[in-house]
Formats: structure tokens, sequence, C-alpha cells
């Protein structure tokens, strides 16, 4: 498979799964509220600024990465073994990533604008601005450049953290037992929604893992929070605001 046909079944992946899952949450919701049809615009709206952004920069950013060769990514870090290891190495970068973006006041003026969403469901999911999406673009690319990690590892990558984001942003219920089986490898809504909590600062400054949870228990920072039904969503004494407010919202001085 080229990089083009890569670029499609990601694109397809990623349309396919956000369609099934905002189905599901529709016909199995975790939390019922009344519909919010500008919360949502303004969700999809940020991810066609990211979708014009990502051919703009964040492509062309991992594609010249990921053509940088050094000569020393060793033969045995090819095929299958390759792929699963760069697999690994981004989800722990995306882990300590994100924790960043929370330890970081300059960061978090970007990564904010995900968490004033005061609902969780799969429109969540892409509701970035757009200097966050560069910033991870630019910091991943080092990464790829010092292990040697062709465009093809990074494609997979997003493709399977699109599918996972989708996921544990998602307001589908989930059976306890089910999702507890779910959970012991990978994130699950039950997990990040508690990640999301708008009145603890510490459930917030907590479960960070993306795609595979151990990173959580591994650097200890799992929260032992659920989701419940009436789960309070967002941070604690900020609104959200209108798309452009958003854009402009890191950039602004009175952004906290």
């Amino acid at each position: 498979m080229d990089i083009a046909d890569l670029l499609s079944f990601k694109s397809l992946v990623a349309v396919t799964v956000f369609a099934v899952l905002a189905a599901a949450e529709r016909l199995r919701p975790a939390a019922r509220r009344l519909p919010d049809e500008s919360r949502v615009a303004r969700n999809l709206g940020l991810w066609v600024v990211n979708a014009g952004v990502s051919v703009a920069f964040v492509i062309p950013i991992s594609a010249a990465a990921a053509g940088i060769d050094h000569g020393l990514r060793p033969a045995w870090l090819s095929g299958w073994t390759g792929l699963v290891l760069d697999l690994l190495l981004l989800d722990l970068l995306i882990y300590w990533w994100h924790r960043a973006n929370h330890k970081v006041p300059w960061l978090w003026r970007f990564h904010a604008v995900h968490h004033l969403d005061r609902f969780l469901d799969v429109t969540t999911a892409v509701r970035f601005h757009a200097g966050e999406v560069v910033l991870s673009a630019i910091v991943r690319a080092a990464i790829v450049i010092a292990a040697a990690m062709p465009l093809s590892s990074v494609l997979v990558c997003e493709t399977l953290l699109l599918a996972a984001t989708t996921f544990h942003h998602s307001n589908l219920r989930i059976g306890a037992r089910v999702e507890a089986m779910i959970a012991r490898v990978f994130v699950t809504p039950s997990i990040h929604w508690v990640h999301h909590d708008a009145a603890s600062r510490a459930d917030r400054d907590a479960n960070y893992a993306t795609i595979l949870s151990l990173w959580d228990h591994l650097f200890r920072s799992r929260a032992p929070g659920r989701r419940t039904a009436d789960f309070a969503v967002g941070v604690d004494h900020l609104e959200d605001t209108g798309m452009i407010r958003l854009l402009l919202r890191p950039f602004m001085r009175a952004s906290p």
C-alpha cells in the first residue's frame, strides 16, 4: 500500500468510525441532554479549519520529517516489528505531549479550547485549536526524524489516533463489564471523561493516555473516578464561546 492509499484509508477509517459512533451514541447515550446545534456546528467548524491546516502544514511536515534518512535506523526495525515499535513510541510521545499541554501555561492556552466543551460526544474528538495541531506536528516530527520512521508508520498511527480519540470522547453507553475489559488495554469513555471533569483540577490533570491505557498506570497519572450520567464536563468558571473567539482565545491577554 503506497502513501496515497494510506491517506485514503486514513480518511475512510476516520469518517466511518465517526459516523458509526455518532449513530451508536444516539441509540445508546451514556448521558442525555437537549440537542445543542450551535455547539455541534462550532466543533465541526474547528474540524474543517484543522482539515485545511492538516493539508497545508501537518502532512508536509510529517512527509519532510519521514523523508530524512540519517542511516541510523537498524535493519531489524522494518516490516511489522518496526511498525509496532513506532506505534508504541508515538503513542508514548502523545501521552507526554498531552501532559505538557496541561502543565505548560502557554500550551494550555491552545489546549483549553478542547476542554471548554460543556458536553462530550464524537464532535469533541475533532475540537482542537489549529495552533495545537501544528505544534503537535512539529513535536512529532522531531521523534520521527530521530527514529527515522517511515511515513507509513506516522499515517497508521494517525489513523489509530483518530479512531481512539473518537471512541473515548463518545457519549456511547457501554456495559460496565465490557468496558472494564477494553480498559485493560485501550482508553475508554469512562476513563477519558474523567479527564474532562469540570470541577476537579486533579482529575483534569490525569488520564492523559490516548490509545493504550497502560501509560497512565506506568507513570502514575490515572484518576480513580468514573463517568456518570450527570457528569459535568468543561472547565469550572469558564464558558464556551463562538468559534472565532475560540480561535483567538490563546492570543488574548486574559486567556487563563
